[in-house]
């Protein structure tokens, strides 16, 4: 059976009608080495039997995060997430909603959103946050949209230790509008290079923390040296679980934050989908990306929700939208907010400083082996370490083992000439047994 309900006249008649002849007509923009020759290699056709025993057959074949020791991380962490988040997301009201344009009708929608803008504004320690974005990667790139409008100017200054694919999308998307990204060499060091680089034209200096390397620092004095020239600070977290222990941006004079809500609420997934975080000062909520919740009273006096602020291009002139990727998340971010109501205050920091002893532990045992060197001296749950053999080649002989050993520099860093350099991460599904399992298996590989 066909999906495709039109027939040959009707695609006759559409094709007629926008002046065509024939559908291949509608691709001569793409390039022809882009173009396949033939159909894909794949059956035409299968029972739903038998399509679902081969792609059982195919998922067999991944070794799944749960089954094995795990240490990876680099921008997406493996957590707890409790039965109750799944259940609840998926109850009718939630999973089929899509997007609250009308309030009368979308209250929960809406009261779900402003908790969750209440709950990042806590964390990232800012005064307003948005209902949320694609990821942390696309929440970045808006950061330093926003601080060019910010501040008029066209120049901004990327950390060494930020993530590369945040690098990437900041390229990216800056690229066709005049902006002047200034993205420092991968650096697993401090902070203080990037005090020269700001000047008068800077809208913003971007950083992580914990950064790429897993590296923590005190924000401060690059704060007063960007406010000293007029300049934002933008600061990025790849794990919000650190907010639990670490002094969130806020209280450190970032006048943006984005972050990655993945941990909380939202399982790995093969990578999506996943939840951007954003929050800032005040003063610049009119120039932030997407949409607002805000809470008011109706004609009665009766507590209510509505999108206090909308300026994206779906709601406003397109000159006048802020953002035209932006997105509410909803389902992400009502993962993210039951997970951490489920916790609580205490919960979380408990959480946050179990995630950090794993850490500690596994950072203590790699630094027993010979010619294993932890590069960090401040972390949260992940951190660098030097090996004596190229670490890609290291990581696939530890996989062969049944162990993943983390994810190596050198995969998301081709050419920055640091093949020896492993991330390492460990949170609270990290057993002491996986540890040691670890531990054993590096010794063998580089003995």
């Amino acid at each position: 059976m066909r999906y495709l309900p039109h027939t040959a006249e009707d695609r006759r008649t559409m094709l007629q009608t926008i002046g065509v002849k024939a559908v291949d007509e509608l691709f001569v923009d793409v390039p022809r080495s882009a173009v396949l020759e033939g159909p894909v290699d794949l059956p035409l056709h299968a029972g739903e039997m038998a399509v679902e025993r081969a792609l059982s057959d195919m998922a067999a074949q991944n070794m799944t995060a749960g089954s094995v020791p795990f240490f990876v991380g680099a921008g997406a962490y493996r957590h707890h997430v409790p039965a109750a988040v799944d259940h609840l997301i998926q109850r009718s009201e939630f999973l089929t909603a899509y997007t609250p344009y009308q309030p009368e009708v979308s209250q929960g929608t809406l009261q779900v959103l402003f908790e969750f803008q209440t709950q990042v504004a806590l964390l990232t320690g800012m005064e307003v946050a948005n209902a949320s974005m694609y990821d942390g990667a696309t929440a970045c790139a808006e950061a330093v949209l926003m601080a060019n409008r910010v501040t008029q100017r066209k120049r901004a200054v990327l950390s060494g230790g930020l993530h590369p694919q945040y690098c990437s999308v900041v390229e990216t998307q800056s690229k066709f509008l005049d902006c002047n990204i200034v993205a420092a060499d991968p650096d697993a060091g401090g902070v203080e290079y990037l005090v020269p680089l700001i000047d008068e034209d800077t809208a913003c200096v971007v950083v992580q923390n914990p950064t790429f390397f897993g590296h923590l620092h005190d924000l401060r004095p690059l704060a007063e040296a960007c406010h000293a020239k007029g300049a934002l600070l933008v600061v990025a977290v790849g794990e919000t679980v650190s907010l639990g222990a670490v002094v969130p941006p806020g209280a450190m004079g970032a006048d943006i934050v984005v972050a990655e809500g993945q941990s909380l609420g939202n399982a790995l997934n093969f990578g999506g989908p996943y939840l951007g975080l954003f929050a800032a000062r005040e003063k610049f909520v009119r120039q932030m990306p997407g949409r607002l919740c805000g809470e008011t009273v109706d004609l009665e006096g009766r507590r209510g929700f509505v999108l206090t602020l909308s300026t994206r291009e779906q709601h406003i002139r397109r000159e006048k939208a802020t953002s035209n990727i932006c997105t509410n998340s909803g389902l992400c971010s009502l993962a993210f907010t039951i997970h951490l109501s489920l916790l609580g205050e205490d919960g979380f920091r408990q959480l946050a400083a179990l995630n950090h002893a794993q850490a500690c532990a596994a950072a203590t045992r790699l630094a027993e082996i010979r010619g294993v060197t932890v590069l960090n001296d401040r972390f949260f749950n992940e951190f660098t370490v030097r090996l004596p053999k190229p670490s890609l080649e290291v990581v696939d002989t530890l996989a062969e083992r049944g162990v993943l050993a983390g994810v190596p520099v050198s995969r998301l860093l081709p050419n920055a000439g640091l093949d020896d350099l492993l991330l390492v991460a460990a949170t609270e599904t990290t057993s002491d047994d996986d540890i040691a399992a670890l531990g054993t298996a590096l010794e063998e590989v580089l003995s």
